[in-house]
């Protein structure tokens, strides 16, 4: 039962999304989590350069800890998800026989 809730909470809203150091890439390990505020600087959320010269970017991706992996820096990709109870963007209208 639990399951089905956060699946039908789910869609619509924001994809999971960490701040993390584009540059700083580890394999085994994923991006370097950064503070939110590095990615808040740009406005709009892309690539910044703060003023310690560390770069953040939004990198859609679940979990916690020090570094985010198995994700997408591409929103568009994060959030075309779907799942139980999601349309889809285009629309299905028409008639039922009868």
């Amino acid at each position: 039962m639990g399951v089905l809730a956060t699946a039908l909470t789910s869609c619509g809203s924001e994809p999971d999304k960490r701040c993390v150091d584009r540059n700083s890439y580890e394999a085994g390990k994923g991006y370097k989590v950064l503070d939110n505020k590095a990615c808040k600087k740009g406005g709009n959320g892309s690539s910044t350069t703060g003023s310690g010269g560390s770069s953040g970017t939004w990198y859609y991706s679940s979990g916690k800890g020090t570094h985010a992996n198995a994700g997408t820096f591409d929103k568009a990709k994060a959030v075309d998800r779907g799942g139980f109870g999601c349309s889809s963007s285009k629309s299905h209208s028409g008639s039922s026989g009868g």
